[in-house]
């Protein structure tokens, strides 16, 4: 076994169902990002097991509960961009302790014309768990490095950029055509 701060023999050649086990991970996170930028209720919530745990605050809450929450939190920006790297894997068999590294852009439209962009580092630090062949999300911790916010624009017309598709929250977006 190694932990998700590295202590196992770096460099060491994962096994092919390891590699398996990573991926179906990776995936979870991705569609946990997906989840939040559409604003997508049941995408978030199909990330974590029906009896998970989330604790963005001082304790635990129910997970499920807390995506139906942060979908409305989520719409009153403009715009999320959440983006996850550096994904270390801790195994102990039908349980992982992983560590992933976060940036999130929340662009938020000010009604005085003032536009602002609150951009926000940290990671996250999940326990997941394989139940048969599917592995989610059993308890998810955000770690704050920092935050700043900025005044920011937007020109959506600007040419090279005015031919493009624009996001769009759930149902709207490309993602789901």
């Amino acid at each position: 076994m190694s932990d998700a701060t590295g202590a196992r023999e770096p460099g060491r050649v994962p096994s092919a169902a390891e590699l398996a086990d990573r991926a179906a991970i990776a995936e979870i996170i991705a569609l946990h990002c997906r989840g939040v930028d559409r604003a997508d209720e049941e995408t978030l919530k199909s990330c974590y097991w029906p009896d998970a745990t989330t604790a963005y605050g001082p304790e635990p809450v129910p997970a499920h509960g807390f995506c139906a929450d942060l979908v409305p939190a989520i719409r009153a920006f403009r715009q999320t961009h959440h983006i996850v790297t550096n994904i270390l894997y801790a195994f102990d068999g039908t349980q992982a302790r992983v560590e992933s590294y976060l940036v999130a852009f929340h662009y938020l439209a000010g009604p005085d014309g003032k536009d602002s962009e609150m951009t926000y580092l940290g990671r996250y630090l999940d326990r997941f768990e394989k139940r048969g062949d599917v592995w989610k999300i059993r308890h998810r911790e955000p770690v704050m490095s920092w935050s700043q916010n900025a005044d920011t624009t937007h020109d959506a017309d600007h040419p090279a950029l005015s031919a493009l598709r624009k996001a769009a929250r759930f149902p709207d977006d490309m993602v789901y055509k």
